[in-house]
């Protein structure tokens, strides 16, 4: 088999002949019914995420340069835009919270549109952007880390709290970020980066060779062909000689067979997650403080209030993002490792498929940490009435984090590969 035609998918590993596709068809692995490519008219879709990225880059300053929500009370207004928010988490010392919402809102989908924008603004004028390579890679490891769908579901959360206090005024930066939630997510449909990697090749002349041309025929899975994967660019490739690494010859990222100690990663991850969680459920996440009192509330006790003040479909959002999300990552994880580890071969395609939810759901954990920033900043009358962030709050952006990186460590690869050796 010519590796030039091969294709491996990025979950299972199995080796598979690229087919030419109808537009906007996507191809699926036919071990574990993974994703490998889509099939998208170039310059149409290319244009189409640039025009789309170009107004999200003007909406997202926008954002960040209005206020967000604001407050009316006896006839003054409060207002804070969400620098202002995280700025205020600082100066009350809960600077580990203050960065993780400042990197997840900001720094992270600011780095994202740069980088799309960089990318396609020379193609789209017939040029070759600088080190193309290195920006694809950032992208690919910047992607999971912007959260504006999520900071845009804790918006409404803190507009239903927020009523208890004073008059809500929305303000235009909600509906920027609004907006840009949408327009992000319509790059990201028409981004096709295998037609960057085709277009690059192309305009700079470049071919990439690989170091053996012929694959064992009998080998199912890239692994048993020596064959190695990119994971930042999806180039398969052999290295020289005896060698049990190599660098890529399309995007010198350092290539493995598996990821390097996946599994000794994903537990240690999961591990300290599991001892976080306990305080991030017990501890309170929000102290509030009136002329009368102070009460404490942790996660669940703000699922309560949510219920009872009327909002139920808010209060079961809640509850599943931030209570029973968190759980059932960690569950679904030591699951998976532990399956892994003892080699099992049992329901390898629907143990994938766990993995994948467990990808796509971790970063909507984040929904109390962002309702706790707007809280914090608006809330601030003196000895009226006055919101902190609790010790609680800490333990679970930790927690989120955590998860977010066990997963990331996971190699799904490993499933498969007890299901090989089981097949001998």
């Amino acid at each position: 088999m010519n590796e030039t035609r091969l294709i491996a998918c990025h979950e299972c590993d199995l080796l598979q002949w690229k087919a030419p596709l109808f537009e906007r068809g996507t191809a699926r692995c036919q071990r574990c019914d993974a994703a490998l490519y889509r099939s998208l008219p170039a310059m149409h879709d290319r244009a189409l995420a640039l025009a789309f990225t170009l107004a999200a880059a003007v909406l997202f300053a926008i954002a960040n340069c209005f206020p967000i929500i604001g407050l009316q009370i006896n006839g003054a207004l409060v207002e804070t835009t969400l620098f202002e928010a995280v700025s205020s988490l600082y100066a009350d010392g809960m600077w580990p919270v203050a960065g993780l919402v400042l990197v997840t809102t900001i720094l992270m989908p600011a780095l994202n549109i740069a980088a799309v924008i960089y990318l396609l603004l020379p193609l789209h004028i017939g040029g070759l952007p600088q080190r193309p390579e290195i920006v694809l890679r950032v992208l690919r490891h910047v992607a999971p880390w912007g959260m504006i769908e999520v900071l845009m579901l804790a918006m409404l959360v803190a507009l239903v709290k927020l009523q208890h206090f004073a008059t809500v005024v929305p303000g235009i930066a909600i509906w920027a970020f609004g907006a840009v939630m949408v327009l992000l997510a319509a790059a990201a449909v028409s981004f096709n980066p295998r037609d960057i990697w085709t277009r690059v090749e192309s305009v700079a002349g470049v071919v990439v060779v690989s170091h053996a041309l012929q694959a064992d025929a009998n080998a199912a899975t890239a692994a048993r062909a020596g064959l190695f994967v990119c994971r930042d660019c999806g180039l398969l490739s052999k290295p020289l000689g005896h060698v049990r690494g190599g660098i890529c010859p399309r995007c010198n990222a350092v290539l493995h067979l598996r990821k390097p100690n996946s599994l000794a990663r994903t537990w240690a991850f999961l591990l300290a997650a599991m001892v976080l969680y306990i305080p991030a459920i017990l501890l309170p996440v929000m102290v509030t403080s009136t002329l009368f009192s102070a009460q404490s509330d942790t996660i669940l006790s703000g699922v309560v209030f949510l219920w009872t003040s009327g909002s139920w479909v808010l209060a079961t959002i809640v509850f599943i993002a931030s209570i029973v999300v968190p759980m059932l990552k960690i569950l679904s994880l030591a699951y998976l490792a532990w399956s892994t580890q003892l080699r099992s071969s049992h329901m390898p395609r629907k143990r994938t498929r766990i993995y994948r939810c467990v990808e796509l759901v971790g970063r909507w954990s984040m929904l109390d940490i962002y309702v706790i920033t707007i809280l914090v900043a608006l809330v601030q009358f003196g000895s009226v009435a006055t919101i902190d962030a609790g010790p609680g709050a800490i333990a679970f952006g930790a927690v989120v984090v955590l998860t977010m990186f066990a997963a990331l460590s996971f190699d799904p690869r490993l499933i498969w590969d007890a299901v090989e050796l089981d097949g001998e």
